[in-house]
């Protein structure tokens, strides 16, 4: 598996927001080299073997490192 690289711990924070409003939203992120874009409500922000997840209600889940937009803000570097 690919080296983990943590997100930023404010923009965490922020996904954490998102999820307890149920907001939808619309966020793209990278899977085997290729921008997989889509929208749903963050379900689940979780961390297992020192890597951090995100799942969504269409029951996509993927890395935080792999995510590049959502809502039109790209996550800033790391904290």
């Amino acid at each position: 598996m690919e080296k983990y690289v943590p997100i930023n711990c404010d923009f965490y924070d922020e996904l954490e927001a998102l999820a307890t409003i149920g907001k939808r939203v619309k966020l793209s992120y990278m899977e085997n080299s290729a921008r997989i874009e889509t929208s749903g409500i963050i379900r689940n922000l979780f961390t297992k073997d020192s890597v951090e997840y995100m799942t969504l209600d269409n029951g996509i889940s993927f890395r935080l490192d792999k995510l590049v937009e959502i809502d039109g803000k790209i996550p800033p570097d790391v904290c």
